[in-house]
């Protein structure tokens, strides 16, 4: 039996809305025909170093918050960037983007921040912009789906 890899959700989910984009995330990821994938989501509150530096791989959601990321998305980054620095080179990630507007700060920032920490983006964002639209779900189902297939094929 081969040890299970670790997919670790950070999510931000202020709202109903991005409470199911968050549920959708996690179902993408426990698909039945994916095993050997460890999925543990936290919020970003409860997110540590330890956890980071644990995961295979990394799925961020986030909010736009005045054209940025969410507050506390970018507390994490602020408590975890230096103890992860030297122990999560290449760490496969991802990050969906709940925005109100165009996403392209909260885009941006994300990407700069991931950069630092010379992680690997292995899928493109998924910005789910403008008023809200029900088909964002399955995008963040096939997000988590893909992310942990990805995982467990040995891709990244």
């Amino acid at each position: 039996m081969c040890k299970k890899k670790k997919l670790l959700i950070i999510a931000h989910a202020p709202s109903d809305n991005t409470k199911k984009m968050r549920e959708a995330v996690i179902k993408g990821a426990n698909h039945p025909d994916i095993e050997n994938i460890e999925v543990q989501c936290l919020a970003p509150l409860q997110t540590q170093p330890a956890d980071m530096m644990s995961a295979d791989a990394i799925i961020i959601g986030t909010t736009e918050n005045f054209g940025y990321m969410a507050g506390l998305v970018k507390d994490v980054f602020d408590r975890c960037y230096y103890p992860c620095l030297d122990h999560t080179e290449g760490l496969a990630f991802a990050f969906y983007i709940r925005a109100g507007l165009d996403g392209t700060g909260t885009h941006r920032a994300i990407e700069g921040i991931t950069k630092g920490l010379r992680w690997q983006q292995v899928q493109e964002p998924l910005l789910c912009k403008g008023t809200w639209d029900e088909a964002f779900l399955q995008q963040c189902e096939e997000l988590g789906m893909s992310m942990a297939a990805g995982l467990e094929a040995g891709i990244f």
